[in-house]
């Protein structure tokens, strides 16, 4: 085999890698993310509520004190690697050079896909609203039912009471529980939906949610057992993922294995920015 290989082969097997990711990432756009950020950290800034106050003439006006906090997410390097002999005499298969593009993509849209469900794992919940902006929303049904559309309400209702903005609101869950919210008749009558639930048997938007489901993962994937598995439902802004090093993918000749090591890099992380924005669901899988 060859060391040579050229520069236009090179950016082949990069487009089509980033083809690939385009292709299947699942939660990149359902979050807040900041592109090339400099350093191992980010801090999300969130600016609280304001009350108005009434002015008596001639009065100094009173500030309302928002508060200002800072969620910092911190940034950690990924790589997706793999030794190649699909380069041969600065000829790429066009094939094989597909297959390897599409195993490395869905490695590291896998991954960042976990970093972002880490983010919501990490938020702590509690069962009643109280107003704390550091504090998510928990609903728990997992003693009693499988994942059905009363915690799809419980959520749309919580996240309405915090007067959350109607649009860019998503639920991310596991394709079991998906497939367990389509027995319900209401989600799949023409009466209350769309034809896509009826025609293609998935659950696109419904009660103001974009729904995003997640197989079962070596990642990880989203937490719980089958007794007590659960989901996230929450608006855009309570999600920020910072990107210091979008994917990147390399190509480089290895003497002492004569191949070629294709990899792609990638450095980011992601934290709760709006905690109260996100209501974990919980349910059985075995019922």
């Amino acid at each position: 085999m060859s060391k040579y290989l050229t520069n236009s082969a090179v950016i082949a097997f990069d487009s089509e890698v980033k083809h690939e990711y385009q292709g299947m990432k699942t939660l990149r756009n359902a979050v807040t993310v900041r592109s090339g950020v400099v350093g191992s950290s980010y801090k999300f800034a969130r600016i609280g509520k304001g009350l108005a106050n009434q002015k008596s003439s001639q009065a100094i006006v009173t500030p309302m004190d928002i508060e200002h906090a800072r969620q910092t997410a911190t940034m950690a390097n990924w790589n997706a690697p793999e030794y190649t002999d699909i380069f041969d005499q600065q000829e790429v298969n066009f094939d094989e050079k597909q297959e390897l593009a599409q195993t490395i993509a869905n490695a590291i849209g896998r991954r960042e896909d976990q970093i972002v469900i880490d983010a919501l794992t990490a938020v702590t919940f509690a069962a009643t609203n109280d107003g704390d902006p550091d504090t998510g929303r928990v609903f728990d049904d997992s003693a009693t039912t499988n994942f059905t559309l009363d915690l799809v309400r419980y959520a749309k209702g919580h996240l309405d009471d915090i007067e959350s903005p109607d649009e860019e609101r998503y639920i991310v869950l596991r394709a079991l529980a998906l497939q367990k919210l389509l027995e319900d008749s209401e989600v799949t009558s023409s009466d209350y939906n769309t034809v896509r639930a009826l025609v293609n048997g998935d659950l696109d938007t419904y009660m103001g949610f974009k729904f995003l489901k997640i197989g079962s993962r070596a990642e990880g994937g989203l937490p719980g057992v089958a007794a007590d598995r659960v989901a996230y439902a929450f608006h855009k802004s309570a999600i920020g993922h910072a990107i210091g090093l979008d994917m990147k993918t390399t190509v480089d000749w290895v003497p002492e294995r004569t191949s070629w090591l294709c990899n792609c890099i990638y450095k980011a992380g992601a934290i709760a920015r709006e905690p109260q924005a996100i209501v974990k669901l919980q349910y059985d899988e075995g019922v």
